[in-house]
């Protein structure tokens, strides 16, 4: 295959004219975080210097030009939050309200159709399964990791095997898992380990993932395959900070291993397991990934992120899809206003 420079020289320019634009973006940014803190710490260095000289008071520093500097800071994030944030997401609450087409108001209809549709009702009772056992599963999984792995030999080694699928994209993990599950005939040689596994002891080989419900399981083993490790660390770090005399008190007390696990470590890490369990939830929410690359939503096993994907860019119907979208933003509202209150009753109490 042959580069054509000449055919190619109009995206080349493209692609210089944005470098040079970011390079000019990027280094303006630089520019001025560097000048704007050495021009007032100048300033002030000089009012103070003609105070001291004068035998005046020394300036004060005014509470409306620290508001000012501090704004100053924070308006490039607020403009990126209000950009990439806010306005599509009040953009896309007033899709929920029209047509597919975004041409005439619907009301509720879009909302209605979430429950009133079978299909989608399946989809929402996925994500609610997902959303049950995924958190609670990966948790579980993680702290018995953590448990077992924390003061053992080579357990840094330990640690980043099982950390080492956080590491890899859902994607990739998915395409993984799908080998694990794959399928051939009774007359062919199985590649799937899971299928080979069954054939060596006897059983005949199935296609998982066309069977539902136990399809949206094996989907859910993957992510919780994922987040495990993560809550692994997680509990681990919690574990560790555990006060040595506490422990040392425990034992001298004559508590047996079962004991301290449940009357030390899980009183203690309790926090920990809190911010695991909002985390890995909020993540199962927004699932997308693994979904499309095993089975692209077929078989009854679809999310409501696969679904408002593939009907706000596949069917051509925005409304309906904005619905999905608005639908499990209220989902993730309330887990994000317990760990705000639960992140302010730890500050209390600390």
């Amino acid at each position: 295959m042959n580069f054509d420079f000449a055919d190619q020289a109009p995206k080349m320019m493209m692609l210089l004219w944005g470098l040079v634009a970011f390079a000019v973006v990027v280094g303006g940014l630089l520019f001025v975080l560097d000048a704007v803190p050495s021009y007032f710490a100048r300033r002030r260095e000089a009012q103070v210097l003609a105070a001291y000289a004068g035998g005046g008071p020394m300036p004060r520093r005014t509470k409306p030009r620290e508001g000012f500097f501090a704004l100053f800071f924070l308006m490039p994030a607020v403009l990126l939050l209000l950009i990439g944030l806010v306005v599509p997401a009040l953009r896309t609450t007033l899709l929920s309200f029209m047509d597919g087409g975004s041409q005439n108001w619907v009301g509720l209809d879009n909302y209605r159709w979430m429950f009133a549709e079978d299909a989608i009702v399946r989809v929402l009772l996925n994500t609610l399964i997902w959303v049950t056992l995924v958190p609670l599963a990966a948790t579980a999984i993680g702290l018995i990791y953590a448990v077992l792995v924390d003061k053992a030999r080579m357990e840094a080694l330990a640690k980043s095997l099982i950390f080492m699928p956080m590491a890899i994209s859902f994607v990739g993990a998915s395409i993984i898992w799908r080998f694990v599950y794959a399928y051939r005939g009774e007359d062919q040689e199985q590649i799937g380990l899971l299928n080979q596994i069954v054939v060596s002891l006897g059983g005949e080989p199935r296609q998982w993932l066309l069977d539902s419900p136990l399809n949206t399981l094996l989907l859910i083993v993957i992510m919780v395959w994922i987040q495990a490790g993560f809550a692994m660390v997680v509990l681990s770090a919690a574990i560790k900070s555990i006060p040595a005399d506490i422990v040392e008190a425990a034992r001298l007390d004559g508590v047996t291993p079962w004991q301290m696990f449940w009357q030390i470590t899980m009183p203690s890490i309790r926090p920990a397991l809190i911010v695991v369990v909002v985390t890995i939830s909020i993540a199962t929410l927004k699932v997308f990934d693994i979904v499309r690359t095993t089975t692209n939503g077929n078989y009854d096993t679809s999310v409501i992120a696969n679904e408002m994907y593939n009907q706000a860019f596949r069917y051509g119907q925005n409304g309906q899809g904005s619905a999905l979208a608005v639908f499990l933003f209220l989902l993730v509202v309330p887990i994000v206003i317990f760990q705000i209150r639960n992140l302010r009753q730890q500050r209390r109490e600390g």
